[in-house]
């Protein structure tokens, strides 16, 4: 590893790169910061909170341990758990700070990883594209498992570029517990120990300690975790609403690193291809974990946004590689900070689905049967029926009936256009869901609708009498 000379980031009557770093975190934590409330005290930023947060306060609260659900590991809940000792009910809120935190540690990583591979001012890069990349700060500000992940790959990749390969197989196991595609990470493990068999031994051990020690419950119910893993993995390939008219997997994640980055990507694509020419030690990590990462996207269907993210990172100091251009690569990230800004002031207004919900409250008698969109408030007091999330390959759900729902007693009916919007985008795929929603605006009296505006965010909500 070559010496830092001044001239990566010179010191100057500002402060020098540290000063540098300290701004971005300020900055970068305050735009995660906004918006954290939005859709408070319901968990409307995404559904995965309704699955994390309950099942981490449950854990303070006399459930103990094992968490009985395996679509995830269980290092993030454990996180979270102390955090909601103190709560009545669980605190969104409270799991969203936490995960702010954990984004702004997340940046401070790729300061590091980008300083060990090409020096000081490959950090700030980093660390400059980790902090507006729109992914990173969207998911910075919801209790899910995909920042942790992206933190703990980060900082095994800079233990990597320094050689301390036995830590580097701890952080292995503890981004593995975030989320299981950590696991990806033994790829640059390998690569970096190469011929170094007993460290590489050590190493794949003490991921193995690290992994079992943050998600024991894994280990003890191996076949309940395994059988939750191979759901989520063929959920994953099968697709998801909404991605039917996607792009195939190779150009759809690169959309969404386009949308992550912006022209910072062009950047970084020229980084990766001189790591591949001159396979230094960091280019070898960065690039093995490049190619190794994004090959196993190519099995997916479902083109979410947030799978990319554990590349932003790696990919931000790919961009910092090439110094002579590093000024117009800050200035690039001008674009993708943009982005940002404009995501995030739309998460200072209220949700269409909360103004729904008051609504329903006040005009809807109590003990009203009401069939219901997914990813939308609890009702309490109400008898819900809920509608599944239509999905490739699965069977229609039979309540998409409005014939069936006024047999059932059902008076209302709640539907949104974070749901139907994505149907009737891909109407050839769900032409009997299609059928269902013509059918409610046809037959249902519309007693309610509220689109997203000045005032509201989200997705138009319409509430039927049936």
């Amino acid at each position: 590893m070559r010496r830092l000379r001044r001239s990566d980031f010179a010191e100057s009557r500002w402060g020098g790169p540290w000063l540098a770093l300290a701004a971005l975190l300020v900055g970068a934590t305050g735009l995660r910061l906004v918006g954290v409330r939005y859709g408070l005290p319901f968990p409307l930023l995404n559904p995965d909170e309704r699955n994390i947060v309950p099942r981490a306060r449950a854990m303070t609260h006399g459930s103990g341990a094992d968490p009985g659900w395996f679509d995830y590991p269980t290092l993030v809940m454990y996180v979270l758990a102390p955090f909601q000792s103190w709560h009545d009910e669980p605190s969104y809120l409270t799991a969203r700070v936490v995960m702010v935190a954990l984004g702004a540690a997340g940046i401070a990583a790729a300061w590091w990883l980008g300083w060990k591979a090409y020096g000081m001012l490959a950090g700030f890069v980093a660390a400059a594209a980790t902090a507006v990349a729109t992914t990173h700060v969207a998911y910075s500000r919801m209790a899910v498992t995909d920042v942790p992940l992206t933190l703990g790959a980060t900082v095994a990749l800079a233990l990597l570029v320094v050689g301390r390969i036995e830590l580097a197989g701890i952080a292995v196991g503890l981004a593995a517990s975030a989320k299981y595609p950590g696991l990806i990470l033994l790829a640059p493990l390998v690569a970096a120990a190469w011929g170094r068999w007993r460290r590489l031994a050590i190493a794949g051990a003490l991921a193995l300690v690290a992994f079992a020690a943050t998600s024991p419950y894994v280990i003890l119910r191996f076949g309940d975790a395994a059988g939750d893993a191979a759901r989520v993995q063929r959920s994953s390939r099968d697709g998801w609403l909404g991605f039917e008219n996607d792009n195939a997997a190779p150009i759809a994640f690169v959309e969404r690193l386009w949308d992550s980055l912006g022209p910072v990507l062009v950047v970084a694509a020229i980084g990766l291809v001189l790591a591949l020419v001159h396979r230094t030690r960091a280019d070898l990590v960065l690039a093995v974990f490049c190619l190794a990462y994004f090959a196993q996207l190519m099995t997916i269907d479902a083109h979410f946004d947030r799978y990319v993210l554990p590349l932003i990172p790696a990919l931000g100091a790919l961009a910092g590689r090439l110094r002579s251009v590093a000024p117009v690569t800050i200035l690039l990230l001008a674009v993708p900070l943009t982005w940002s800004v404009r995501d995030t002031r739309d998460l200072t207004k209220t949700d269409t689905r909360i103004a729904a919900h008051r609504w329903i409250v006040e005009h809807v008698p109590k003990g009203a049967r009401i069939a219901v969109d997914p990813s939308t408030p609890d009702l309490t007091g109400y008898r819900i029926v809920h509608l599944l999330l239509p999905r490739p390959g699965e069977p229609f759900d039979p309540n998409r009936d409005v014939d069936r729902l006024r047999g059932e007693g059902v008076r209302f009916l709640v539907l949104t256009g974070a749901v139907e919007d994505r149907v009737l985008a891909a109407r050839t795929h769900y032409p009997r869901e299609t059928d269902f929603v013509q059918e409610a605006r046809r037959e249902g009296d519309r007693v309610y609708r509220v689109l997203p505006n000045g005032r509201f965010g989200g997705h138009w909500v319409e509430v039927f009498r049936l």
